[in-house]
């Protein structure tokens, strides 16, 4: 039984967001006070986003190395520019932003399915246009009358707490079979992408 215990947390982990897969406007506070806590709800509420956030955290720990804070970093501080855009400073059409979406998921997926360890600009590259492109799904869907910043701070907070669990689940499989889980774990991403290209949640 304790042999299957990390895999059981992991499972519980993706199974609690089944639930949550859509952005419901009852998570949406529209007062400044549940800004943050707002924030911090919706990359939860919306399961292309919570994998990304956890997959980031998996692939640091399969490069390794400077990567297990500087791609997280690199997605946090991307993604607070895309949000930046997605709350009116620049005017990019929601179906780009959706593609982009789903492209870093199938990237994501492809690079944990083929153990790709690229070089540390490359990887950050890699997870700074995705950041951007969730931030901006985030700053465009942020609840009129919140402030922008509290509403920020609960995101950042929640992407945190996703990238670590990620680098958590990673360590907590490195000497079990680690190859074959992160195997599994991109086929896994690429077959939700395709199913969220034709049937979007």
């Amino acid at each position: 039984m304790k042999r299957h215990l990390p895999l059981l947390l992991l499972v519980g982990l993706f199974g609690s967001a089944v639930t949550a897969t859509a952005h419901t406007s009852q998570f949406h506070s529209q007062d400044m006070a549940g800004a943050s806590w707002a924030g911090f709800l919706h990359p939860l509420t919306g399961l292309d986003h919570l994998l990304v956030m956890v997959v980031v955290g998996l692939w640091a720990v399969q490069i390794g190395g400077r990567a297990l804070w500087l791609l997280p970093s690199s997605f946090v501080g991307s993604m607070m520019i895309g949000g930046a855009m997605g709350l009116g400073l620049c005017g990019v059409h929601q179906t780009f932003v959706e593609h982009g979406i789903l492209a870093s998921i199938v990237m994501l997926g492809a690079a944990l399915g083929m153990a790709w360890r690229p070089s540390l600009l490359i990887s950050s590259l890699c997870v700074g246009a995705a950041g951007i492109c969730h931030g901006y799904a985030h700053g465009s869907e942020m609840p009129s009358g919140a402030l922008p910043i509290m509403f920020f701070v609960g995101i950042v907070i929640a992407t945190s707490l996703l990238h670590a669990c990620g680098v958590g689940g990673g360590f907590l499989f490195r000497n079990q079979k680690f190859a074959i889980l992160m195997r599994t774990a991109g086929l896994f991403l690429i077959a939700f992408a395709v199913y969220d290209f034709y049937f979007p949640v």
